[in-house]
């Protein structure tokens, strides 16, 4: 025996995804028909064997460096687009300025008595308080119900704000900004 099995070996689900991927990229290239493409895949989908994978692609032409980068940064190019125009899609959150100036402690609910006040109802009539010290903003959770989050993280103690941070009270969300 020479090592190599007398009966054909199976061809496994990533050895198929990887043909794929050639004929998928050769076509993308321009370097076969569409026709040829789709002839190729359902052979690819129907192959038992190792060896009936390779004769499928074993024509093909390698792909050549300029190509995989040429591809490559349209690829790369095509999804930084794409992020592009889903944070140009993104709700704009309403602006909360917090300057220097003004009241050192700020109390955040639906009462009336706080110094800003939300009528949402998912803020608790206290929710948080807003303090400054130093020239540094924090905020902590008043033990509301829905509770206090700061660039999506559920406050458990105070934390620090700063120009930029997404805060939210509840469903309410607000972008800090220095006033």
């Amino acid at each position: 025996m020479d090592g190599r099995p007398s009966f054909p070996v199976r061809a496994s689900d990533l050895e198929r995804d990887r043909a794929l991927r050639v004929l998928g990229d050769r076509v993308a290239e321009g370097r076969m028909s569409h026709e040829t493409f789709e002839r190729r895949v359902e052979q690819v989908l129907r192959a038992r064997s190792q060896a009936e994978l390779a004769d499928i692609v074993h024509d093909l032409p390698p792909a050549g460096r300029v190509v995989s980068r040429l591809t490559g940064l349209v690829s790369s190019f095509s999804q930084a687009t794409a992020r592009i125009e889903a944070a140009w899609r993104a709700p704009r959150l309403p602006r909360l300025a917090l300057g220097l100036e003004g009241p050192a402690r700020i109390v955040v609910g639906r009462a009336p008595v706080c110094q800003f006040v939300l009528t949402d109802l998912t803020v608790s009539r206290f929710h948080a308080e807003i303090n400054r010290a130093e020239g540094d903003w924090t905020v902590t959770d008043l033990g509301s119900m829905n509770g206090t989050r700061v660039n999506g993280w559920r406050l458990t103690g105070p934390a620090r704000v700063r120009p930029g941070d997404e805060i939210g009270f509840g469903n309410a969300a607000f972008i800090v900004t220095a006033a």
